[in-house]
């Protein structure tokens, strides 16, 4: 439960985003506000790239844009894309992707695939080749939040590769600095974040990087954006700048949050997320086993997402009954997102979360579940 000054206790907020901020990053935040144009705020942005790089697993600058990460999701499609947009849906975060190129009238078709699975390399190869020539930007996510699924980013660029003019666009919102990455590797050619997620941030700051063949792209858009300009934010990252008024604070909270996971050690970061959802997907087999009711990780395995995992209920339980119980035990999860807010529930394992604390959640879950089952 929350105290008498209304403060939780940490470690009990396990939403799939935003996710708990610990509080040596809050407190980060407490620093004089210094010109944003100044020597201090570009000797700053320079510390932060070394670490991002390394999340992002890339050599190009890293971007830092005061916004969600939706902003940047926009940037794609605004920036990269002359003809059509190919949007490989299997959730609701993949499908946003659509909404924005129909809302900022960029002409898009949606891929997809069934909520809980993943988008295959095969089935975008098919429709690549059905229409060669009609896509110059294919969009996905890479941890879709809503179902847990994880997609194969990796596979998913071989194939846009071997198509001339076909750009990746990679939301990496639920799985930068949860999940290990690989944007040169990949040959992808732009990948979005946003800071409230496994980078365990206050929310407020999205984060990208873009190829070369990107930039390319985006300097042929003459109606790209003024805000979202993938030019103008190339130009001033390697000037150690923010093409826009940066939100200062939440850059204190960066620097101290990117100090922290070195010191835990980045791939101790990642490895310690796949436990997580390991000892999740084992709970929920083993609660199938406890009570005798149908509870099912919702992704398949081999596509499960190690920051998020969706949890498919069996008909007597509600989604939005049980994180209610929860709550009153003074936990918070998530429930179903859009269509499976019904039948599913969520956990966030991501960011600063512990394998000790997941295990303490799991238990009250399982007295939640009991309770509930009973009544």
């Amino acid at each position: 439960m929350a105290s008498e000054t209304g403060e939780r206790p940490f470690g009990r907020f396990f939403l799939p985003g935003p996710t708990e901020v610990h509080p040596e990053v809050l407190d980060a935040q407490v620093r004089p506000v210094v010109g944003h144009r100044g020597p201090a705020t570009k000797e700053l942005l320079a510390r932060l790239q070394p670490v991002l790089g390394r999340l992002f697993g890339t050599s190009r600058p890293v971007y830092l844009s005061t916004s969600s990460a939706t902003g940047l999701m926009e940037a794609a499609v605004t920036n990269l894309s002359r003809r059509r947009i190919l949007c490989l849906v299997c959730g609701a975060f993949s499908g946003r992707f659509h909404d924005i190129a129909r809302l900022t009238g960029r002409p898009a078709d949606r891929l997809e695939a069934e909520w809980g699975a993943p988008n295959l390399p095969e089935r975008l190869a098919e429709r690549l080749a059905d229409d060669p020539g009609r896509y110059d930007l294919v969009t996905v996510v890479h941890s879709e939040t809503s179902t847990g699924v994880l997609n194969p980013v990796a596979g998913l660029a071989e194939v846009v590769r071997d198509f001339d003019g076909v750009l990746l666009a990679v939301d990496g919102v639920s799985s930068v600095a949860g999940a290990p990455m690989a944007f040169d590797d990949w040959g992808a050619d732009f990948l979005l974040t946003g800071s409230q997620k496994a980078l365990a941030l206050p929310p407020g700051l999205a984060l990208g990087a873009a190829s070369e063949r990107a930039l390319e792209r985006a300097a042929s858009v003459p109606a790209r954006s003024y805000y979202f300009d993938l030019v103008d934010f190339e130009r001033r990252a390697r000037e150690h700048q923010t093409p826009n008024t940066p939100a200062l604070t939440l850059l204190y909270a960066l620097e101290r949050q990117l100090e922290r996971i070195v010191a835990e050690g980045i791939e101790a970061r990642f490895e310690r997320h796949e436990a997580m959802a390991r000892r999740t997907h084992a709970w929920t087999e083993a609660a199938a086993g406890r009570t005798g009711e149908p509870f099912e990780v919702l992704a398949p395995p081999g596509y499960r997402s190690p920051t998020v995992t969706a949890i498919r209920l069996p008909e007597r339980l509600r989604g939005p009954d049980v994180v209610a119980g929860l709550r009153e035990h003074g936990w918070v999860i998530g429930a179903g997102y859009g269509k499976l807010k019904p039948s599913t529930i969520r956990v966030g394992h991501m960011g600063d979360h512990t394998p000790d604390q997941l295990e303490e959640l799991l238990g009250v879950l399982d007295r939640v579940l009991q309770e509930t089952l009973a009544a």
